[in-house]
């Protein structure tokens, strides 16, 4: 979940028009898994729907109140499950936002990007964390403290010179936040090495530390739910997702109760209660007196090829007579016996109780996710949501290729000298045509261009306009590679000038901040 940016690629942006992620030029996504600490890139992000389940952003930014410019030009173009914490940013509710940083290094202009997320969040009302995944630096990359320590400073530096504000949030580092490391341990009970080693590749060589900061990062997600459950979105680089995906299965895991539809005294699997529902509505519903046998009857007739149905069949078969009717069902996962009672004694309505489950007629499926919440919370529960997350493009390295930590002329770090800057941009790599007369005859390849990708990202800031104008005029002929890059590089170097300046003022600010700067730990 700590957010890397120095070892992957994408493509650059069209501009205002087509904002939207388009899945990029390149020819396929990687054949790989996607593994947070490696250096697998991401090359078409239209893959990534319908491999991870991962759904595209701009089907939600409607609802989005005052959406971000990485939001509108595309940038962000990825979420899990982001609605919720839209709806409370629209109406004022409670949210919260989460990213870490693994301080391997200096931050740079790919780590801006996750900065701004969460200070946009935090300024839409959202409570902010920031944190500093120490643990996992020392566990997954071996560097020593004194190391760490070093970078978490100017990680800090710049997120709050960048505008976090560190009255209305929190900064933490993993090691020093015993809440992180005791909620670890108990989500450490729903996890297993099996799963570990699915999930990531870990195998009988994988350091107990490394996987034991997995778990950690899990906390750190669930984090900012302890003293009161809310939605919550984690910003991410894709390579993050698999940390994402454990974090939302732990978080239901932890639940007390699962809440689900059903239609009989029996279980039934998602695709089976899909069928059931068809029956009963073809069968009159609500108007009708719909027995079980009569849907096994429905579906053998109609649907028997589909998935699912022939168990459904059986199932409904067997259970004869049984009326068939929605219901909601809220099944006991780790309930206490009193938070259990307490769920039947709060269901209002007609309901019948079985010995691991409750079945509520007069509630919808929203209604009683927030009652079984309520119960779980009051009877010493977390009461989680699933944790959100959205998803951003890599940036392209300067020289083309990957943006690497390793590789100086391919990033622009934060404390880059503002002249060094300068000239990294006049020397990079643009999407121009072999000459002056081509480029005018045939314009620009603005979408294949980390230069235009600085305007998309950075440059242009909150002015949607400025950057449609540099593309128009690069995909039209009008602009030049050598003027681009001069107004680039003059940008750049004056950005990194009032960043640092900010980040000096910040100085004062870090050290007045109840957090430990220094740690006390060796190695």
């Amino acid at each position: 979940m700590s957010d890397e940016h120095h070892e992957a690629e994408g493509d650059a942006l069209p501009p205002r028009e087509n904002l939207i992620a388009d899945g990029g030029s390149a020819a396929g996504a990687d054949d790989v898994t996607l593994d947070p600490w490696g250096s697998a890139t991401v090359s078409d992000y239209r893959d990534l729907f319908e491999q991870f389940g991962i759904e595209e952003f701009d089907h939600i930014l409607d609802e989005v109140p005052n959406p971000h410019y990485l939001m509108r030009r595309g940038v962000i173009f990825g979420h899990r499950d982001y609605s919720p914490v839209a709806e409370r940013l629209r109406e004022g509710g409670d949210a919260a936002v989460l990213s870490g940083f693994m301080p391997t290094g200096d931050p740079h202009i790919g780590h801006k990007m996750v900065f701004d997320e969460i200070i946009w969040h935090q300024e839409q009302g959202a409570d902010a964390y920031g944190l500093i995944a120490d643990l996992e630096a020392h566990a997954a990359r071996g560097l020593s403290w004194a190391e760490i320590d070093e970078h978490t400073r100017s990680y800090l530096l710049s997120l709050l010179a960048l505008g976090f504000d560190p009255e209305e949030g929190e900064l933490y580092r993993q090691s020093t936040n015993r809440e992180v490391q005791d909620l670890a341990f108990e989500l450490g009970v729903k996890a297993n090495f099996s799963e570990f080693q699915a999930i990531y590749g870990f195998d009988g060589e994988t350091d107990v530390s490394h996987m034991q900061s997995v778990v950690t990062q899990m906390a750190d997600i669930l984090y900012p739910q302890l003293e009161e459950p809310k939605p919550t979105v984690i910003p991410v680089g894709p390579d993050q997702d698999p940390h994402v995906r454990l974090a939302r299965d732990l978080a239901a895991r932890m639940r007390y109760f699962k809440v689900t539809e059903a239609f009989a005294s029996f279980e039934a699997t998602a695709e089976e209660r899909v069928l059931m529902r068809e029956a009963y509505e073809q069968l009159g519903g609500d108007d009708a007196d719909v027995r079980c046998e009569d849907a096994a009857e429905h579906l053998d007739q109609h649907h028997a090829a589909e998935v699912g149905a022939e168990r459904a069949i059986e199932k409904l078969a067997n259970a004869g007579k049984e009326p068939l009717r929605p219901r909601v069902r809220f099944l006991d996962r780790n309930a206490t016996p009193e938070a259990f009672d307490a769920l039947i004694e709060a269901v209002e309505g007609e309901k019948r109780v079985f010995d691991e489950h409750v079945d509520a007629f007069d509630l919808d499926h929203e209604a009683a996710e927030e009652l079984s919440r309520e119960v779980e919370v009051e009877n010493g529960g977390f009461g989680f949501y699933p944790p959100s997350s959205i998803y951003h493009r890599f940036m392209t390295g300067l020289t083309g290729g990957k943006m690497s930590s390793s590789v100086p002329a391919s990033h622009i770090s934060l404390l880059d000298d503002p002249e060094d800057g300068y000239q990294k941009v006049k020397s990079a790599t643009t999407g121009g045509r072999e000459t002056a007369e081509l480029q005018r005859e045939l314009g620009g390849e603005a979408d294949k261009c980390p230069v235009y990708e600085l305007y998309a990202y950075l440059l242009a800031g909150d002015d949607d306009e400025f950057a449609t104008e540099v593309y128009e005029e690069c995909v039209g002929g009008e602009r030049l590679c050598g003027g681009c890059k001069e107004q680039a590089a003059e940008l750049m170097r004056d950005f990194l000038e009032e960043h640092q300046e900010k980040r000096a003022e910040m100085e004062a600010v870090l050290d007045d901040l109840d957090l430990e700067l220094e740690s006390p730990r060796r190695g």
